[in-house]
């Protein structure tokens, strides 16, 4: 996705070990016009696949789950990092944040992730690969089947999708970061 791609070169910032900022147009200040041609592209690259809701882990996930549920006109569900006291019926497993380092519960009601969903998930980044599989685990607790994870944008490098697609996921990614070595920016063509 061209326009995705020429924003983080032009607006995206890397860190020591592996980080990329895009916090001024994707996961903190918000680029809404962006956001919502990366949901056309979601909906065009899963259109042959039955889904019935989208899920998404809070809270940089919560906004392209948002566009691509409203244009599909499905209902989004996201998984919390902290359990809610009034949270009945829950599901939960742990992940851990590359970008945080450290380790946190995440749940989700089984009163919205039912039985034979199937569940499109949704997400900023896939790097390790570590919020998705808490995902395939909370989609197996709910009996739900996962038809599909995107990501807006994938370090191919961390081996995440590597994992994801090994295991038969249908894994789409806008974006891959193949490198961010001496904090250069680079993307697959």
């Amino acid at each position: 996705m061209k326009a995705l791609k020429d924003r983080i070169i032009r607006d995206g910032k890397c860190f020591e070990g592996g980080i990329l900022k895009v916090d001024n147009f994707i996961n903190h200040q918000m680029d809404p016009i962006l956001m919502k041609s990366m949901a056309v592209e979601f909906v065009r690259r899963f259109a042959s696949t039955k889904i019935n809701k989208i899920l998404t882990i809070e809270a940089s996930g919560i906004a392209p789950a948002i566009m691509v549920g409203y244009l599909l006109e499905l209902p989004v569900v996201f998984a919390k990092k902290k359990k809610p006291s009034t949270m009945e019926n829950m599901l939960t497993t742990t992940v851990y944040s590359f970008t945080k380092d450290r380790t946190y519960d995440v749940c989700v009601s089984k009163d919205y992730l039912c039985p034979g969903d199937k569940v499109l998930f949704i997400d900023d980044f896939l790097a390790n690969g570590n919020a998705a599989k808490g995902i395939i685990d909370l989609v197996q607790k709910a009996e739900a089947e996962l038809v599909g994870m995107g990501f807006l944008i994938e370090k191919s490098f961390q081996h995440g999708g590597d994992y994801l697609r090994a295991q038969g996921i249908h894994v789409e990614s806008l974006a891959i970061i193949e490198s961010l070595e001496n904090c250069q920016i680079k993307i697959k063509d």
